[in-house]
């Protein structure tokens, strides 16, 4: 990948939680990138911005709803008018809300499908209008299990991710010939979080034989493919515990 080394590097998380999100963007500000992280509520993202900075990390935390596109064109301006360019973004945003289709309700189908899916054209698309301009940059996208099969009770879900990645084919065979590398990241396993703690208390027992993913360990692909030389990009990862069924 082509840079100015005299610019500041921004790293653009979207949905930077208390996990993954959090963990890549703390692993991009290891390597010197100003980390923008980004959640509906600022608030919440106040003990990531001083976890980072703690660590000698540059990290600014900002509140907009990824959904709305005003407030996504506004973010992006910001952010590269305050820091700089955005050299890579990553988009995080969950959404994994489990239900039979028989109680679905219109309602929350749209809404899993404007958090997993909309959300991501809408920020991917801002991005990608600087970065082509550029002529560098990468986007990252976070799929799930469900993007590859539709399980039962996860109908809303499962729609939602499989046109998430069918967005990523679509970006990647746009921008790549124009030096945008874009790639969709299928995470398939629970992962070391809180709401794995509580939830499925027993499923998070498997965390001392490696069983459930560890955050840092998905950060440092999310940094590997940023990486990647051009002339042997990846545009699918999937990422799993040696003992998970698939």
């Amino acid at each position: 990948m082509e840079s100015d080394n005299s610019r500041p590097k921004v790293a653009l998380v979207i949905g930077a939680g208390d996990a993954t999100g959090g963990a890549i963007a703390a692993r991009f500000a290891r390597e010197g990138y100003i980390a923008c992280v980004v959640r509906r509520s600022a608030e919440k993202l106040e003990p990531l911005v001083n976890r980072i900075r703690e660590e000698g990390g540059q990290a600014y935390g900002y509140g907009s709803d990824a959904r709305k596109e005003e407030d996504v064109v506004a973010l992006i301006e910001r952010v590269e008018a305050e820091h700089g360019p955005i050299e890579a973004m990553v988009f995080n945003i969950g959404a994994n809300v489990p239900c039979s289709i028989l109680e679905e309700t219109a309602r929350k189908y749209f809404k899993i499908w404007e958090m997993a899916c909309l959300s991501a054209f809408l920020n991917g698309r801002e991005v990608a209008k600087r970065m082509v301009e550029r002529g560098r940059g990468t986007i990252l996208f976070t799929g799930a299990t469900a993007s590859l099969r539709g399980s039962a009770n996860f109908a809303a879900f499962s729609g939602a991710k499989h046109a998430l990645r069918a967005l990523a084919q679509s970006m990647a065979r746009e921008l790549g010939p124009r030096n945008i590398h874009v790639a969709h990241v299928i995470v398939d396993g629970a992962i070391d979080t809180e709401f794995i703690r509580t939830t499925f208390p027993e499923r998070y027992a498997l965390k001392e034989q490696d069983g459930i993913l560890n955050p840092e360990h998905i950060a440092e692909n999310y940094w590997y493919l940023h990486q990647q030389p051009r002339d042997a990009w990846t545009f699918e990862l999937d990422l799993r515990p040696y003992m998970e069924r698939w």
